[in-house]
């Protein structure tokens, strides 16, 4: 086996979704341990960065969610300090996380994304109600693990939704809903593995439906037709491409009721929890979640 050296798997930090982070995280170190890797847990909260130094450490598997693990900010710091870390660079996790930015990225390449609008205080919500139809979902563009993601239902409410999800960082989009059905595929290594189908209990895939419920329905392999699967995969490997994804990720996909796929946004730091969906696709692949795990180190290396 590859000698990796001192590894760190980083894990909690600063973000709204600590907890899931911490989650994963205590299940990646037992995968790392189970297979003879020197890992270590490593909260930035708790200890500054640049122990990562003082204590030896020779490599980063990051599982660090949301904001400030998984935006671009923990990269630069470990590409200053030297050390190798799994997951996508600086630009990709920064644009990534961004949902708006991302959404204008693949937009301008011509991939499928579901209409929006950026909401601005002076915007004119009744026309964007209008324009894009009931019921809509409101999201900040800078958070993950479906946080502060609202589904409006009643006309008129946009504006009440805006002004309380303004506590968010960055820009908060209206998005047209798209019934069809919600998808995931994950890449590892440049290859799409297998899709899979989301079916919340929930009134759509939210916060409680990800970690806390036991029946939300996953399928994998998915219920896509072959064709689709195909189309999907290959949508996936462009979309992570477009943003300069590396080693591993995941592509989240919306289906109309037409049968067409949209990109809904791009996760360059995936869950690993008992819940999570890229260890799923992965084990209908034949990959266990120790391997999946060391796979996924395998790819760390800093530019």
């Amino acid at each position: 086996m590859q000698n990796f050296g001192k590894v760190a798997v980083l894990m909690g930090g600063f973000s709204s979704e600590r907890q899931v982070s911490l989650d994963s995280g205590r299940a990646v170190l037992a995968a790392l341990r189970e297979k003879g890797v020197d890992a270590h847990a490593f909260d930035p909260k708790e200890t500054p960065l640049g122990g990562l130094k003082t204590q030896g450490f020779d490599c980063a598997f990051n599982i660090l969610h949301g904001i400030f693990g998984e935006d671009g900010t923990v990269q630069g710091a470990l590409e200053a300090l030297g050390i190798r870390y799994t997951g996508c660079g600086v630009l990709a996790s920064a644009v990534g996380m961004d949902k708006y930015r991302c959404k204008l990225l693949w937009k301008g390449l011509g991939l499928p994304v579901p209409d929006y609008e950026v909401l601005r205080e002076d915007s004119d919500f009744d026309a964007v109600e209008r324009k894009l139809g009931l019921p809509l979902f409101v999201k900040p563009a800078n958070e993950g693990s479906s946080v502060g993601v609202v589904k409006i239902k009643e006309k008129g409410r946009l504006k009440n939704v805006y002004r309380e999800l303004r506590q968010y960082k960055g820009e908060i989009i209206a998005e047209k809903f798209i019934g069809g059905g919600e998808y995931t595929c994950a890449i590892l290594g440049g290859e799409a593995l297998p899709s899979v189908r989301i079916i919340p209990a929930t009134e759509f895939y939210d916060q409680e439906a990800k970690y806390d419920r036991d029946d939300t329905v996953y399928l994998c392999p998915s219920d896509l037709s072959e064709a689709d699967e195909k189309q999907m995969r290959e949508l996936t490997v462009r979309a992570f491409d477009a943003i300069g994804g590396r080693g591993w990720g995941r592509i989240d996909f919306l289906k109309d009721k037409n049968g067409r796929l949209y990109l809904l946004e791009a996760n360059t730091l995936p869950g690993m929890t008992s819940h999570s969906l890229v260890p799923k696709a992965a084990a209908q692949a034949g990959i266990g979640f120790a391997d999946l795990c060391l796979r996924i180190l395998q790819t760390a290396y800093v530019e």
